[in-house]
């Protein structure tokens, strides 16, 4: 095991991989050293049939596509944080269920073998409590993740993550690998993705109310019933669970990072808490013929507090104030 750790962040310009990189630099370690990629740096889809469609396409054009391999190559990681995935909302699922399913087992298959290849001593990959069963008993905890098919609406997102938990399993009994997983439940914070046709539900709803507002508006209108229940966990509180993930916990099995069963919020109480933090005196609206999704996904933190049993997160008032106003301070630059 090398003394120094040389940390490879996958999709490290995203919400969490931002996270990460802010708790890092407040606390600078002379053992580590971090490097943040994003897609621009290496495609983590590459495959050879995704090659042949672009030479198919433009017959007269070199396409020159950066392998996955080669970062590996050039910075030499002895640990990797694997965050990079196609990821959406709700209704960006419910229409692309195959593309969230071939792109995401592509990248994963891809990081996963070519850190095996190059010796990586730890892999933490980020899951989503989304791959639980749809139907099943609450608190869902670590080991229910393959009792029965996931919720339909994301299904595809969905499998593919559950290979990961598979594919550690099988790393690891065939090759000893020390890769393993963490399940966070729903993640917002600074640097999230605002786009409405694929953004989840918090900044969803930030950047829906932030036009509102910008075209003098005086209803905020919510899809759905608002009663469907979550558990957010903020994205600097996540970073620092997962530097705990990296540095201290060596179990192949899957750990669930959530905040507590009791912080469990309704969309509707989501929705009060951004208009709030908007200081929007106008009236919220439930738009009742959108669909909801699934209803609840109440995930047990019982295996994390067994670790960390002080652990404080974020009041949930507080972290949906910080967002907006990072959102507010960064509206032009954010990924709207």
């Amino acid at each position: 095991m090398s003394t120094n750790k040389v940390i490879l962040v996958t999709g490290g310009t995203g919400l969490v991989g931002k996270a990460i990189e802010k708790v890092v630099q407040s606390e600078k370690r002379a053992d580590e050293t971090w490097i943040f990629i994003s897609s621009k740096d290496a495609d983590l889809w590459y495959s050879d049939c995704k090659i042949r469609k672009y030479i198919h396409a433009f017959p007269f054009f070199l396409v020159t596509m950066v392998q996955p391999k080669k970062i590996f190559e050039k910075h030499h990681p002895t640990h990797v944080i694997h965050l990079a995935a196609m990821v959406g909302g709700l209704f960006h699922n419910m229409g692309h269920n195959l593309d969230f399913l071939r792109k995401n087992i592509h990248i994963n298959d891809n990081v996963l073998q070519i850190s095996f290849e190059t010796g990586i001593e730890k892999v933490v990959s980020c899951l989503s409590t989304c791959i639980f069963p749809d139907k099943t008993t609450y608190p869902i905890d670590e080991t229910m993740v393959h009792n029965g098919p996931p919720h339909p609406s994301n299904f595809g997102y969905s499998y593919a993550k559950r290979l990961i938990d598979i594919q550690n399993k099988a790393y690891h009994q065939q090759h000893g690998s020390m890769f393993t997983s963490v399940v966070p439940c729903n993640v917002f914070g600074p640097y999230d993705n605002y786009n409405l046709e694929s953004s989840h539900v918090v900044p969803g709803l930030i950047r829906k109310l932030h036009d509102i507002i910008k075209r003098d508006g005086d209803t905020f209108t919510v899809m759905g019933t608002g009663k469907p229940l979550r558990q957010f966990i903020y994205s600097l509180d996540l970073a620092r669970l997962f530097l705990w993930v990296l540095r201290e916990y060596d179990e192949v099995e899957p750990i669930i990072l959530s905040v507590d069963e009791k912080s469990e919020v309704s969309i509707k109480k989501l929705a009060e808490e951004i208009a709030k933090a908007y200081d929007f005196k106008g009236e919220i609206v439930l738009d009742t013929t959108k669909a909801d999704g699934q209803y609840k996904k109440t995930a047990s933190n019982a295996k994390l507090r067994k670790y960390l049993p002080d652990f404080e997160f974020t009041p949930f008032a507080t972290a949906i104030k910080e967002s907006v106003e990072w959102y507010k301070a960064n509206y032009n630059n954010a990924r709207n």
